[in-house]
């Protein structure tokens, strides 16, 4: 498809006094722009109004009724955000625009007669305003970055790369767009894409990458960019087989909601691991140690020996009446229809309907030797039902539930015996069935109250009994915290799709926590998948970073210390009396600055803090309850994981570390969520890394 774009006019750069004539003419177009997608907004909410009148058929008219609802909310048009960030100006040289102007937005805007006034940042030529460089200019004359305020464009900045000038992170509208105080969600960063991010965020979709992300790095924005860009490229595609994101938690969720939408990407499924197991109520909670084993890999062999276990032999023929005749099946061809349907490796469910159609297939064979004819439908379906056949089928392959499976594995010692024979030691099954495991089991799994941990063998057992639905692409971020079994539920869901697997080795903080990619990536089914780390941070300041890195050589991992381009931001250290008395000063002095305040601190003195906050005259907000138009934040460390504040206020470290096992790595979480300042306020001496 050719592409038309504005025609470049023969003149040399604008003189001084010819700046504000450009700008003025960049805010025209910018107006003309508004106004256009205005108009291709306004078509679609009338296509949709009138769109059942014209469809021939309902199921027709649904079908376009969301294609066309979807569409709209597409085109939706946010003023606070400018539609263009970005202009390339094509030298005479390049082969395939030549002359040409383009202005590279966030979506694509035609005028009425369909030539594009906004190039969608994804389209291959808008590459270069990402890849270009004074070495490798790309047939680029000019790169213009724009300004804007609110909105409103205030400025621009030319490179001329045609000249070898070029000022890469030296830009003032760059630097100023990365250090944009953060207010609210997560915002995208199409206008700061760094050509390393670009080259990931456009990998091919066959591809599977995971993105070692120090923090700061942009890794959840390279990996929500990447689900754009696919969706992009292969429209059709996704759309049917759907694309989802898995954040560590609702709060995580709720954090970067909004990035894909001002991409104009509104289908995108987003959950946490907890949601996609979501078959049964979590109404207990599990010891650490039972917690611990119900994830360990070792489980899904258990529970696979554990299903294959109910599958018997056949021990006597069976005998079918339809009302004229009597037909009989023999014990040779049973045992070798079972033994033909194991060695396929179906899932059970499937498995048992296999074994029901081939008895019913050798029912029909008979039948029409005898009648030289084939019997119906019908009679085939009332074959199938038959007692004689149900009976056959609940002795050598009876039905089984996911829940039922696990049900009967957790209550009965001796099945678990013999599922674990080799994997678990006998002290391991005791940990299971014992009276200190978390489970409350009920006389039946819809009595039984089950854990988080539950949940996640349950939905391995359905993967085991039932053929789940995939996705076409999975984006997995903070997954340096996913168990082995929680690895396989992704795996089930991205069997036939791709992943983009996002992380950090030394944030993690689960009992469980990976510190290997490729074991991850193994249980992940993508054991081929690359590896790449990012470790040029771009949000966190370099005074921050240092601090928090002196936390690496503790963490037992092994990940390359980040640096950071930032040169601004602020860090202090101070040593307190008053705990809750100094933590409201330091809001009261944050409150003085533009951004957004979190005051962080472990999980049991969240509540403290608040409370004082509060008696304070201090409105603030939670992860659970955001109040509307609060600036200050309190969070327990534990929830922190993903998020970014700009003024962080961090509360006796000691006490954070001190929580949890992998407490030291949890503090270099917390630590390095401040995009701007970071405040350290502590009344017993730090931990020794700090010190």
């Amino acid at each position: 498809m050719s592409l038309h774009a504005q025609q470049l006019p023969a003149a040399p750069n604008p003189r001084p006094a010819d700046l504000d004539d450009e700008l003025a003419g960049e805010r025209a177009h910018l107006s003309d722009s508004r106004a256009a997608l205005a108009r291709m907004r306004e078509r679609a909410e009338a296509l949709f109004a009138t769109g059942d009148k014209v469809a021939g058929d309902a199921y027709t008219a649904e079908q376009l009724g969301r294609h066309l609802a979807r569409r709209v909310a597409e085109l939706a048009d946010d003023p606070r955000t400018p539609l263009f960030f970005g202009r390339l100006d094509f030298g005479a040289s390049d082969a395939d625009h030549a002359g040409r102007r383009y202005h590279v937005g966030r979506r694509h805007v035609t005028d009425e007669q369909g030539e594009p006034l906004v190039l969608d940042w994804r389209a291959p030529v808008s590459r270069s305003f990402y890849r270009a460089s004074a070495r490798e200019p790309q047939g680029l004359a000019v790169r213009r970055r724009f300004g804007f305020d609110n909105g409103v464009l205030t400025s621009f900045e030319d490179e001329h790369l045609d000249r070898g000038e070029e000022l890469g992170t030296t830009s003032r509208i760059l630097t100023a767009e990365i250090e944009r105080p953060r207010v609210g969600p997560m915002r995208d960063i199409v206008a700061t894409i760094q050509p390393e991010q670009d080259e990931l965020v456009r990998a091919d979709l066959a591809d599977s990458i995971c993105v070692q992300g120090a923090p700061g790095t942009g890794k959840t924005a390279v990996g929500l960019h990447r689900a754009a860009y696919l969706l992009y490229l292969h429209r059709e595609r996704l759309r049917r087989s759907k694309v989802l994101v898995v954040g560590p938690n609702r709060a995580f969720l709720g954090y970067i909601a909004a990035v894909l939408p001002a991409l104009g990407e509104v289908e995108v499924e987003q959950a946490t691991v907890e949601d996609l197991v979501d078959r049964v109520p979590i109404r207990a909670v599990d010891p650490s140690a039972v917690a611990t084993l119900k994830h360990d890999a070792r489980l899904a062999e258990v529970l696979r020996r554990a299903s294959e276990a109910y599958v018997g032999e056949p021990t006597e023929p069976i005998v079918v009446s339809d009302g004229s005749f009597r037909w009989r099946i023999g014990l040779e061809p049973l045992h070798r229809l079972v033994r033909e349907t194991r060695a396929e490796r179906l899932p059970y469910a499937l498995g048992r309907e296999r074994v029901r159609a081939r008895v019913v297939g050798l029912l029909q064979r008979q039948a029409e030797a005898r009648r030289a004819e084939s019997p119906g439908d019908a009679w085939l379906r009332r074959m199938g039902r038959a007692k004689p056949v149900t009976e056959f089928l609940d002795t050598v392959w009876p039905a089984l539930t996911p829940e039922g499976l696990v049900h009967t594995l957790l209550a009965d010692p001796a099945r678990l015996a013999d599922a674990a024979d080799g994997l678990l030691a006998p002290a391991e099954q005791a940990l299971l069935t014992g009276e200190r495991v978390g489970t409350k089991l009920g006389r039946t799994p819809k009595a039984t109250r089950w854990t988080a941990a539950d949940a996640v063998l349950i939905d391995e057992a359905a993967g085991l009994i039932e053929r789940p639905g995939g996705y076409g692409h999975v984006v997995v971020d903070e997954a340096q915290d996913l168990s082995a079994m929680q690895c396989r539920v992704i795996a089930r869901r991205s069997e036939h799709g791709s992943l983009t697997l996002l992380g950090d080795l030394a944030q993690a903080t689960a009992p469980w926590a990976a510190t290997d990619w490729r074991e991850t990536l193994r249980h992940l089914g993508k054991p081929d998948a690359t590896v790449v780390p990012l470790t040029i941070g771009f949000r966190v300041p370099a005074d921050v970073l240092a601090f928090a890195n002196r936390l690496l050589p503790a963490l037992a991992v092994d990940v390359p210390p980040a640096e950071s381009l930032r040169r601004d931001g602020a860090l202090e250290v101070r040593t307190v009396t008053d705990l809750p008395a100094a933590t409201v000063a330091e809001v009261r002095a944050a409150l003085a600055h533009e951004g957004s305040i979190a005051v962080i601190a472990a999980d049991d003195g969240v509540d403290g803090l608040r409370a004082a906050l509060a008696a304070a005259g201090v409105q603030t907000a939670t992860a659970a309850d955001p109040a509307a138009g609060a600036r200050v934040t309190v969070m327990p460390a534990s929830m922190v994981k993903g998020l970014e504040y700009d003024h962080v206020i961090v509360t006796e470290p000691a006490a954070i570390v001190a929580a949890e096992p992998r407490g030291l790595n949890r503090l270099y979480v917390v630590l390095t969520r401040a995009v701007s300042r970071l405040s350290v306020l502590h009344a017993a001496p730090l931990p020794a890394p700090l010190g």
